[in-house]
């Protein structure tokens, strides 16, 4: 059914949501992207699963989005580009809002739209020797679509450390900003998450649907405004010089203009 990701359920109704382009480091291509809002959609609808745990097939949880994807950015028009945009800012929501607990098992590196990823679970459990990183302002772009689910999870002040920098941090850090609740051995990873699955086999599905939609009533407003205003804004940067200096240089693997 899927291409990009896999699905599978056990018996107690825990299912893992896989990211399966393990030879692109799980970049998010468009496909991924579609493929991630559809299985999100069709989680919602069944009441047979009771936790959805996310993670990466390989060494890497995400890389990103697609860099293929984001040079086919600068040839497009404006409408274009932010109909692309969307299909980004409408996955995020879709698991945002899943109404299931979403266990984040983040067994390796996760950039750009990877710390994303890790923003909208409800608990992201990370091996200990990981690398994160915010790495859109290297090309020339920011963390636009991802801002929102970023933000809500670190807060403004911590986020403003590694928003704008680009700078890579570990797990450690990780922790200190709020992206992950633990750091543990790669080998301890299965054991961490699953002390986070197994309480909810004991709670009411209805009543944590119920609950994960209120916390998120009684936090940041995540609504269309919020979400137009990234895609806006994630449209300038694909429009501008640096964006198409930034992804030219990647490509022809080079430093930018502005490399210091």
């Amino acid at each position: 059914m899927f291409e990009t990701i896999t699905l599978g359920t056990d018996g107690r109704g825990v299912c893992t949501l896989t990211l399966s382009r393990a030879e692109k480091h799980n970049a998010m291509s468009r496909q991924m992207l579609l493929e991630l809002t559809q299985a999100a959609q069709q989680l919602a609808q069944d009441d047979s699963i009771r936790v959805v745990v996310l993670t990466g097939a390989g060494k890497s949880f995400c890389a990103g989005g697609d860099l293929a994807w984001m040079r086919a950015q600068m040839d497009a028009d404006p409408e274009t580009r932010a109909r692309e945009a969307r299909v980004l800012a409408d996955m995020l929501m879709a698991l945002n809002t899943l109404p299931k607990p979403l266990i984040g098992a983040v067994q390796g590196n996760a950039f750009g739209g990877g710390v994303g990823l890790a923003s909208v679970c409800d608990v992201a459990i990370g091996a200990d020797h990981l690398k994160m990183g915010l790495t859109e302002t290297r090309l020339g772009l920011i963390p636009a679509t991802i801002g929102p689910y970023v933000i809500a999870r670190m807060g403004e002040a911590r986020a403003r450390r590694v928003f704008m920098s680009a700078r890579l941090f570990g797990a450690a850090e990780a922790l200190e900003l709020g992206l992950l609740a633990r750091a543990v051995a790669s080998d301890q990873l299965a054991e961490a998450v699953e002390a986070e699955v197994a309480p909810y086999l004991s709670c009411a599905p209805g009543a944590v649907a119920a609950a994960k939609k209120l916390a998120r009533d009684l936090g940041p407003q995540l609504d269309d405004r919020v979400i137009d205003h990234t895609i806006k804004a994630l449209v300038e940067r694909w429009e501008g010089p640096e964006a198409v200096e930034g992804i030219a240089a990647f490509f022809e693997k080079r430093k930018p203009s502005w490399h210091g």
